[in-house]
C-alpha cells in the first residue's frame, strides 16, 4: 500500500494557537518549554499528547479535520494531539512522571500506578489552564485504570525478560522463534500495548549501547525530565529469508501496516513502514526486494533468495538480524533540527548531510558509530560475491556503522517520509562501494 501524507498548516496553526495561549498564560510552563529546546533541542510541540480546550475550540478542531476517536477527537491526516471538552489543559508526554517531577522539583500528585500503563499530573498551572505532564507506558486514553498488583509486576518483569533476552543464536529461526515465544508469554499477560512499550524500552537500551550518540542525548532528556517522549521512529534490517517472522513479531506488538516505500531498481530495497496506535510511533522495516515484489504482500509472503544480497540483507549477515543481535539500525528523534545539530556540534558528534530538507520534513544521521564485526562473517559474504575481496577487507580490519541516531522535524504536521532522500543516505552508507553494479 502506498499512501500519500501531505503538510495540513490549517490544522497545524490551530495546535499553534492552542500552545501559544497556554504558555502566555502560564510562564512558567513558557520558561520550561524554552529550557527543553536549548539543552535537548526538542519543542513541547514535539510531545504533545491531548489538549482539553471549551467547545468553541472542540468545534473549531472538528472543522478543521479532527474525528471522533472514543471519548476524544483524533486527526488522522498528520502527527496532532487529541482534543477533549473541558477546562482548558494542554498535556504533554514524558517518558517518566518520577523522573520529570525530580528534574523540574513538581509535587503534584500522580493519577494512576507506578509501572502502569498511563499516568498523569499537573506540572504548571495559572491563567486559567492547566499544564500536566502524561506518562505512557502502552495506555491508551486519557483516564487511568485501576489495575491489580500482579500484573504490575507482571509488566515489571517482562521489561527484564526483554532487556536480557539471548540475542545470538547459531541459528536465526531459532532466535526468531525464541524471541516470539518471549513476546506471546509478554503479550498473553499485559497486552500487545503494554508488551509494546516495554520491548521498545529494552530495544532502546541495547541500541544505546552501540550507539554514544544516543546515548548522551538520552542523558540530556533524562536531565529535563522527558526521557525518549519524542520518539518519531525505530528502524530495523532484515534478512529476505526471515523478514516475514521479523514481521510477525512486530504485529504481534500492536503494530499495523501503514505504507510501503521502495528505494528502486537500482538500490534493490525496500520499506513496510507499521505504525502502533499506543505508542503513536513508527517502525521503518527495511529489507531487500527486487523490482517486481513492489507489487506482492512482502511483508508476509516469503522472499525467495536473491543471486546478490544488497544493503539489507549484508547488513543483517554483518551484524545480524535487527530484531536480534544487530539492534535497532537507528532511533529517530523529534526535534528542533537546528538546535541539536548545534547541541550535539558542542559535544562533538558530527552528522552527516541532511537526506530531506523540506519546510515540513528535515531528517540528518549523525555519522555513525563503528562496530567490529567478526571475519568469518565477511570471509563468506566475500566467498559469495556479496561484496569485493576490497571491501571486505576494509571492514574485516576496520569494523563499520552499526548505529546511528537521526535528527528529524516535522511541521505541519506532516507524517510522511522523503524516499529519494532516504535512498540518497542509504546508498552512502551501504558496505557495497559500487550499488550501481552490484545491484
Amino acid at each position: 500500500m502506498t499512501r500519500i501524507w501531505t503538510p495540513q498548516p490549517d490544522a497545524e496553526a490551530f495546535v499553534q494557537a492552542q500552545l501559544a495561549a497556554a504558555l502566555a498564560a502560564v510562564p512558567q510552563a513558557a520558561r520550561y518549554a524554552q529550557a527543553l529546546r536549548t539543552t535537548t533541542g526538542v519543542r513541547l510541540r514535539d510531545i504533545l499528547d491531548h489538549l482539553v480546550l471549551p467547545a468553541d475550540a472542540v468545534a473549531e478542531a472538528r472543522s478543521l479535520g479532527w474525528l471522533p476517536e472514543n471519548e476524544a477527537l483524533a486527526n488522522p491526516l498528520g502527527f496532532f494531539p487529541t482534543v477533549l471538552e473541558g477546562a482548558p489543559a494542554l498535556a504533554f508526554r514524558v517518558e517518566s512522571l518520577a523522573r520529570f517531577q525530580a528534574a523540574t522539583g513538581t509535587d503534584a500528585a500522580i493519577d494512576g500506578a507506578e509501572h502502569g500503563p498511563l499516568r498523569l499530573a499537573d506540572a504548571f498551572t495559572g491563567g486559567g489552564w492547566t499544564i500536566r505532564a502524561v506518562e505512557r507506558a502502552g495506555g491508551l486514553g486519557h483516564t487511568p485504570e485501576a489495575l491489580p498488583a500482579a500484573s504490575i509486576r507482571a509488566g515489571r518483569l517482562h521489561l527484564q525478560i526483554f532487556r536480557t533476552r539471548r540475542r545470538r543464536f547459531e541459528h536465526v529461526a531459532a532466535g526468531l522463534a525464541h524471541t516470539e515465544a518471549l513476546v506471546d508469554a509478554a503479550v498473553a499477560e499485559i497486552g500487545p500495548h503494554r508488551a509494546c512499550h516495554l520491548w521498545f524500552v529494552a530495544e532502546r537500551d541495547y541500541w544505546m549501547s552501540r550507539c554514544p550518540a544516543g546515548r548522551v542525548q538520552a542523558e540530556r532528556q533524562n536531565r529535563a525530565g522527558i526521557g525518549w517522549s519524542n520518539i518519531d521512529h525505530h528502524t530495523y534490517d532484515g534478512s529476505r529469508e526471515h523478514f516475514a517472522a521479523t514481521i510477525r513479531i512486530l504485529e504481534k506488538l500492536g503494530y499495523e501496516l501503514r505504507e510501503m516505500l521502495y528505494a528502486g531498481a537500482l538500490a534493490g530495497w525496500g520499506s513496510q513502514i507499521l505504525e502502533q496506535p499506543a505508542l503513536k510511533s513508527t517502525i521503518f522495516a527495511d529489507v531487500d526486494l527486487a523490482p517486481h515484489e513492489t507489487d506482492v504482500d512482502f511483508a508476509h509472503q516469503p522472499l525467495p533468495p536473491l543471486d546478490k544480497h544488497r544493503r539489507a540483507g549484508i547488513i543483517s549477515i554483518m551484524h545480524g538480524e535487527s530484531i536480534l543481535e544487530g539492534g535497532l539500525n537507528h532511533v529517530a528523534g523529534m526535534y528542533d533540527q537546528r538546535a541539536l545539530r548545534r547541541i550535539l556540534s558542542e559535544a562533538g558528534q558530527e552528522v552527516m548531510a541532511p537526506f530531506s530538507d523540506f519546510p515540513f520534513l528535515y531528517q540528518e544521521l549523525t555519522t555513525g558509530d563503528v562496530a567490529a564485526v567478526e571475519p568469518a562473517r565477511l570471509d563468506a559474504l566475500e566467498a559469495g560475491g556479496h561484496l569485493s575481496a576490497a571491501e571486505a577487507e576494509e571492514i574485516r580490519l576496520g569494523g563499520t556503522i552499526a548505529a546511528h541516531l537521526e535528527n528529524l522535524e516535522r511541521n505541519d504536521g506532516y507524517k510522511g517520509f522523503n524516499m529519494p532522500g532516504i535512498d540518497g543516505v542509504l546508498r552512502k552508507l551501504d558496505p557495497r562501494k559500487d550499488v550501481s553494479a552490484a545491484a
